[in-house]
């Protein structure tokens, strides 16, 4: 059997970066509380857990006190959280991914100038929570073309347009085109990650290519969802694992060809484990 693994399959940056720090800061001598699980991977928070680091849902699960460490997961917060953390008197650590951070920035300041923002994502996602926290939530979450069709633009002010940054890139310019046509005083700003930009276009590429397609990811993991549905869109024999205890080989004995991508919340051992047992198969 042919087996294509993803090269932008697995953690992106900024998980990496706030995966990492959290186990940095689990072997210091301090009580840890993350803000929600640091990523959408059960394996990796299960191990966090025995390394002694509670995850907290909401801040006033957290304990007030210098002697207590918060990290803020790469999803980032909202404002009020970061305030309300701050007035717990606790030792906070900001793992906002820097990509999501300077949608924060850019939201803040243009709503602070009156323009009208517009967030094109998932309304319920952890991200796009805490980017309408940093505008007031004086903004529109836009999701789909029809959420796009219905838009109606406030008279005389500019619209600010600015993306999750895991969303669909071509549904992003799909709907960007229907926002375009309602206004002609637009500022947008593609804030989707280049790596997330990078991984679609990849999966998908693999996906063409192979008889069947293997989709890695934590199953509340939004940017592994979006991953699963561009590979089922240009390959039918798409199955979506979390690790390789969900993998059904019976299935590929029938296939040439398979290809492997992963979410940015996938740890690179699951990857190779997933791999190494479909090529030895």
């Amino acid at each position: 059997m042919d087996v294509t693994v993803a090269k932008s399959a697995g953690f992106c940056f900024g998980v990496k970066r706030a995966v990492d720090l959290v186990y940095e800061e689990a072997s210091k001598n301090q009580k840890v509380y993350t803000l929600g699980p640091i990523i959408h991977n059960e394996q990796v928070v299960e191990d966090l857990k025995k390394k002694g680091v509670c995850v907290a849902e909401t801040v006033e699960e957290i304990e007030p006190g210098q002697d207590i460490t918060v990290i803020i997961r790469s999803h980032g917060v909202t404002k009020k959280v970061y305030c309300d953390l701050e007035k717990k008197g606790v030792r906070i650590v900001d793992a906002t991914c820097p990509f999501v951070k300077k949608i924060h920035m850019i939201v803040q300041e243009k709503q602070k100038q009156g323009e009208q923002i517009v967030v094109i994502g998932n309304a319920s996602h952890p991200e796009v929570e805490g980017i309408c926290g940093w505008c007031d939530n004086q903004c529109t979450v836009i999701e789909t073309e029809q959420e796009a069709e219905k838009f109606v633009p406030e008279k005389e002010k500019r619209i600010c347009i600015v993306a999750q940054t895991t969303f669909n890139y071509k549904k992003f310019e799909d709907i960007v085109d229907i926002l375009s046509k309602k206004s002609y005083d637009i500022f947008v700003m593609n804030t989707i990650c280049n790596a997330t930009e990078v991984r679609q276009t990849e999966a998908g590429t693999i996906a063409r290519q192979s008889d069947a397609m293997i989709v890695i990811g934590g199953k509340h993991s939004s940017n592994t969802q979006k991953l699963y549905e561009i590979c089922r869109n240009a390959c039918a024999n798409t199955y979506f694992i979390q690790t390789l205890d969900d993998l059904d080989l019976k299935l590929f004995k029938s296939f040439r060809s398979v290809g492997i991508t992963a979410g940015a919340s996938t740890p690179n051992n699951i990857i190779k484990e997933v791999q190494s047992y479909v090529r030895h198969e």
